[in-house]
């Protein structure tokens, strides 16, 4: 008795693919913080490369489980990752449930995190290439800012970007609004197939035991 192939393999493929895309988040997580100098903003809140590591580790051990699980049938590793599945199914069902309610304490924080961030620019490259990204990866002249706080706004937009970095990760946001509705949703409905294979895979492999177990008892009276 074995569990249905496709299932099985479905899901391997599944965790298999997002393990080698944490395990390449890593690996530029690691290359990034080893190639600069140690930094006044070395957090995981404002350092990219930080942000990378953490996630990629996080990836990178969940899809391990689920990969093993998968391959060696084994169901303690595959409820392990099913579990990790739902936790993390409902935690961004209320992340977006509460960012909706609550979208001016958001901006909020986020204009807090995002001024932390720029008040270490220099200190930081991973910061500087980020905001600068932002910002169309770059500024309008070698002297940014020189002599521009006494001029009048139509006249700095020639010189400088005024409109802040928030501004513009919001703009897009707006601009492209079903563009990232589609990729959420997406991704969202990825992580529920996943997790429906994973507790499938989990039933079949349950009744496989229960037949063996019961088969086992029923021999020796024959």
């Amino acid at each position: 008795m074995r569990t249905k192939q496709l299932i099985k393999y479905t899901l391997f493929v599944s965790c298999y693919l997002f393990w080698v895309a944490s395990g390449l988040m890593v690996a530029v997580g690691i290359y990034a913080k080893l190639s600069k100098e140690a930094s006044a903003v070395d957090s995981l809140l404002t350092d990219p490369s930080l942000i990378l590591l953490t996630v990629g580790i996080l990836m990178f051990g969940i899809t391990f489980v689920g990969c093993t699980g998968a391959l060696r049938d084994l169901p303690v590793l595959l409820k392990i990752f099913a579990w990790i599945l739902l936790i993390s199914l409902i935690l961004q069902i209320v992340a977006a449930v509460l960012g909706f309610l609550f979208s001016g304490m958001v901006l909020e924080k986020a204009a807090f995190l995002m001024g932390k961030a720029i008040s270490g620019y220099r200190n930081d490259l991973d910061l500087q290439n980020l905001i600068d990204y932002i910002q169309k990866k770059s500024v309008l002249n070698s002297m940014c800012g020189y002599g521009t706080q006494n001029l009048r706004s139509w006249k700095a937009e020639s010189l400088i970007y005024t409109e802040g970095c928030l501004e513009k990760i919001v703009g897009w946001g707006q601009r492209n609004l079903l563009l990232v509705a589609g990729l959420a949703i997406g991704l969202f409905f990825l992580e529920i197939l996943v997790f429906s294979m994973a507790v499938m895979l989990i039933y079949q492999i349950d009744l496989i035991i229960q037949k063996r177990k019961s088969t086992r008892r029923r021999g020796p009276e024959k």
